[in-house]
C-alpha cells in the first residue's frame, strides 16, 4: 500500500552521493563546492558504514525501475579509500531487487588513481567521469593542487591507469575564461590525444561570493560568457558534424538530437521541470540538487526521514515545478524554448531585455547555438525516422562542399559566388587559398 507521504514520488530519481563531502586534494580556483566544508564545522567528512548501508537500502527500495545508478562525487570521492567502495558494491548486491541491474558512476580528478583503483573500476563496471580541461596550458590554468601546483601530469597518469585496465571513462571538461577561446584545441586534444569517445562540456558560471551558494547576480572573471559558450559549442559542432558523428559523443549534441527527434530531454537542465536529481551529503543530509547544497535547500536527513518521503515532499515538487512556472515571458516566446526550457535554475539570475527577472545567464549562447544547429538536427532526425544512421550527414556535407568546390573552379572572378552569399567570387570564396568549407546553415 502506498503511503500518503510518498504518493507523489517519481518512479525513479537520481542522487549525487558525496561520501567525503567537500573534501578534495585539489584546489581548483573555480570550484564552488570547496566552501561547503564550512557548513559542517567539526565534521570528519566521512560517510559511516551504517549510513552507507541505510542509504543503499533506501535508495534501491525507492526506485521503481529495472536499472539503478549510484553516482559518486565530491570533493574527491576516492579519498574515502577503496575499502569503502568495496563495501558499497557489497551492499548494492545485498539489497538489489530480483532482476534489477545496478550501475555505478564516479567523478574524479584522476590524481589519486593507480592500478588497484583502475582494476576495481573495470571489475565492477564503474563509469568514470574524469575531469580534464584540455591540453596542459589550458588545464593547469585553474586546476591546481593545494600548493597551487599544476595537475595535468597527475591527471594524465590517472588516465593511463584507466586505459591500461580498460575501465570505461568519459571526459568532463569545464569551460571557463581560460579554455573557452580555444574550442578546436580542446576538442582535438580530447579526440586525438586523449582518445575519448565521450565528452561533457560544463560551463563555469561562478557567482562572485565567498559562500559558493547560488546567490548574487555577478560572476567572477573566471566564468565563461554566454557568447563564448555559444561560440565554443558551435565551433566544435561544425567540426563534429563533418567527421565525428557516431564516433565521438558530445553530451549536449546527443541531448539535442534526442529532443529534435521527439524523445524529450535526457539532461535535467533542459527538462521542462526538474527535481529528480538530488544530492546527499556525507552525514545523510539530502538537498534538492547538487547545485543547491546549501541550507535553504536542505530537505532533511535520511536517518530521520526516509529518502522517498523527502523526494516526494511538496517542497521538492515545488522546487522542480518552479523551473517551469517562473519562466519569464522572453523565454515563453523563444523559438528554442522546446530544447532549452530556460536552462538550469542555478543560472537564471539576470534580467530579460525588457527588465523581467529570471533569465538564464547563458541565454544568448544557448539561443545562438540551438539556432545554428537546427538544420543539421532536422536532417539527422529525418535519417532516424527512416531508420537510417544520423552519421549520413557527414557524406551529405562532403558532397555539398565538393559541389561548391567544382562550381568555384568554373566560376569567373566577377561572377556571383556559388556559395549563395550574393557577392562576387573575388570578394568571397575566391579570396581564400584555404580549403573550401561551406557554412553549415548554407548546406541545407
Amino acid at each position: 500500500m502506498i503511503s500518503p507521504a510518498t504518493a507523489n514520488a517519481p518512479p525513479a530519481f537520481q542522487v549525487m552521493t558525496k561520501p567525503r563531502g567537500a573534501i578534495c586534494n585539489l584546489d581548483c580556483k573555480y570550484c564552488y563546492f570547496l566552501s561547503k566544508e564550512f557548513m559542517y564545522p567539526g565534521s570528519k567528512f566521512r560517510m559511516s558504514e551504517s549510513l552507507l548501508e541505510a542509504y543503499t537500502r533506501q535508495y534501491i527500495e525507492a526506485q521503481q525501475a529495472p536499472e539503478v545508478t549510484f553516482a559518486w562525487q565530491g570533493g574527491e570521492p576516492t579519498l574515502m579509500g577503496l575499502d569503502f567502495f568495496e563495501q558499497a558494491v557489497a551492499f548494492q548486491q545485498k539489497y538489489k531487487k530480483p532482476g534489477m541491474r545496478i550501475y555505478n558512476a564516479l567523478q574524479t580528478n584522476g590524481t589519486t588513481l593507480d592500478d588497484e583503483w583502475a582494476s576495481f573500476f573495470h571489475r565492477y563496471d564503474f563509469l568514470i567521469g574524469l575531469s580534464l580541461d584540455g591540453p596542459r596550458h589550458l588545464h593547469d590554468h585553474y586546476r591546481v593542487d593545494k600548493g597551487g601546483r599544476p595537475t595535468f601530469d597527475a591527471v594524465m597518469r590517472g588516465l593511463d591507469f584507466l586505459k591500461k585496465h580498460k575501465a570505461e571513462f568519459n571526459i568532463l571538461c569545464t569551460l571557463h575564461a581560460a579554455n573557452a577561446p580555444y574550442p578546436l584545441d580542446v576538442y582535438h586534444f580530447f579526440r586525438d590525444q586523449v582518445g575519448t569517445r565521450f565528452i561533457q562540456f560544463i560551463p563555469i558560471v561562478e557567482r562572485d561570493n565567498e559562500t559558493g551558494y547560488q546567490e548574487g547576480n555577478t560572476v567572477t572573471d573566471r566564468s565563461i560568457t554566454a557568447e563564448q559558450y555559444g561560440q565554443f559549442l558551435t565551433t566544435v559542432f561544425e567540426t563534429w558534424v563533418r567527421r565525428d558523428v557516431g564516433r565521438v559523443y558530445v553530451q549536449i549534441f546527443d541531448v539535442a538530437l534526442g529532443v529534435w527527434a521527439g524523445e524529450g530531454a535526457s539532461l535535467c537542465i533542459f527538462g521542462e521541470t526538474c527535481g529528480s536529481a538530488l544530492a546527499i551529503e556525507h552525514n545523510g543530509d539530502l538537498f534538492s540538487c547538487d547545485h543547491f547544497v546549501e541550507p535553504a535547500y536542505k530537505l532533511g536527513n535520511i536517518q530521520e526521514t526516509p529518502i522517498l518521503e523527502l523526494v516526494a515532499s511538496d517542497r521538492q515538487r515545488k522546487f522542480g515545478q518552479d523551473k517551469r512556472d517562473t519562466l519569464p515571458r522572453y523565454c515563453l516566446d523563444c523559438e528554442v524554448r522546446f530544447i532549452c526550457n530556460g536552462g538550469c535554475p542555478k543560472n537564471r539570475f539576470i534580467q530579460t531585455p525588457d527588465g523581467e527577472a529570471g533569465l538564464n545567464y547563458l541565454c544568448a549562447g544557448y539561443r545562438a547555438f540551438f539556432n545554428a544547429i537546427d538544420k543539421p538536427m532536422r536532417f539527422m532526425t529525418n535519417e532516424l525516422r527512416h531508420q537510417r544512421a544520423p552519421a549520413n550527414i557527414m557524406a551529405y556535407l562532403a558532397q555539398k562542399e565538393a559541389a561548391l568546390h567544382q562550381a568555384l573552379a568554373q566560376a569567373r572572378r566577377n561572377d556571383p559566388c556559388p556559395c549563395g552569399s550574393g557577392i562576387k567570387v573575388k570578394q568571397c570564396h575566391g579570396r581564400s587559398r584555404e580549403p573550401i568549407r561551406l557554412a553549415i546553415q548554407d548546406a541545407f
